[in-house]
């Protein structure tokens, strides 16, 4: 175990602990299903998300402003997805008018709280698939910065469940906007050609296009995946360094202060990935989802 390189970004039937608390916490076996850390991790990050949402709604019911630096942050963050991702990335499509609920009402006050209220954007009611995407896997990475836990997010099934999900939101409001059969028909799009070529360029770019469907879902897996292993197993590098150099070597008064600094400098290095991937993922999202709802 302690030659596998990846071992600290690995998942396991349990968890890793210090050794005056018993070195391992093993999990328990629910029948034929055998519980892992990540399997754990990732209820975890939905009862968090469960539990900021509702928070969130409950505080914003009525239109009441948020109060609290805690649920303040939160807000923040969900009104920025809102307004600087999935209102223009998907846009009002053929709605053809302006729900943004600027200007003044009729006594001269502020009309944004209201009419944001009263008038939803068309492309809100993507918001909550987007938002579960978002916060779901900044939680998950944000776990992965507490010792002795580990971020799920750093298994590629993981992602990849992420993405299949995705696809499947992407082909489900495509195909409620246009019909089943019309999503898949709007891959190809409409060409000015002669129709002599029609018989054959259609079919191609309609391949095309699917294989490109399915390719730009299966980088949403791999681009987070890749992003959290790889910095989890940077940290393990600096902590093996440790380790090595720890055996009667007089490099380890020097490896060891550098390893940690280097900890310290990846650790808020990750932090900022956690938020970077995260909106990547919820963005890639959005815009496939653009894409399928509006595909000309």
């Amino acid at each position: 175990m302690s030659g596998d390189t990846f071992h600290h970004v690995r998942d396991y039937e349990y968890f890793e602990v210090p050794q005056f608390l018993g070195g391992e916490w093993p999990l328990p076996h629910l029948g034929p299903l055998h519980l892992t850390k990540f399997m754990v991790l990732q209820v975890v990050a939905a009862l968090i998300v469960f539990w900021i949402g509702t928070g969130l709604a409950r505080r914003v019911r009525g239109g009441q402003p948020v109060s609290g630096r805690w649920w303040n942050f939160w807000e923040m963050l969900a009104v920025y997805m809102r307004d600087n991702v999935v209102r223009p990335t998907i846009g009002e499509g053929h709605h053809g008018h302006d729900d943004h609920g600027h200007g003044h009402d009729e006594h001269g006050h502020d009309g944004h709280a209201h009419a944001a209220v009263e008038h939803a954007h068309p492309a809100d009611k993507y918001l909550p698939f987007i938002w579960s995407c978002f916060f779901y896997v900044l939680i998950c990475n944000l776990l992965g910065a507490i010792p002795w836990l580990g971020s799920a997010t750093g298994e590629i099934n993981v992602t990849g469940a992420l993405a299949v999900t995705a696809f499947g939101a992407t082909v489900f409001y495509g195909s409620k906007e246009r019909s089943f059969g019309g999503f898949w028909k709007a891959l190809c799009p409409t060409m000015d050609v002669p129709a002599v070529m029609k018989p054959l360029l259609i079919p191609m770019i309609w391949c095309i296009e699917l294989l490109g469907l399915f390719i730009k879902h299966g980088v949403l897996a791999v681009r987070l995946f890749a992003n959290i292993m790889a910095g989890h197993t940077v940290i393990a590098v600096f902590l093996g360094f440790i380790a090595t150099f720890a055996v009667s070597n007089p490099l380890f008064y020097v490896v060891t202060p550098a390893s940690i600094a280097a900890q310290i400098g990846v650790g808020m290095l990750e932090l900022f990935v956690a938020f970077l991937q995260a909106y990547i993922f919820a963005f890639l999202a959005t815009l496939f989802i653009g894409t399928a709802v509006h595909p000309h």
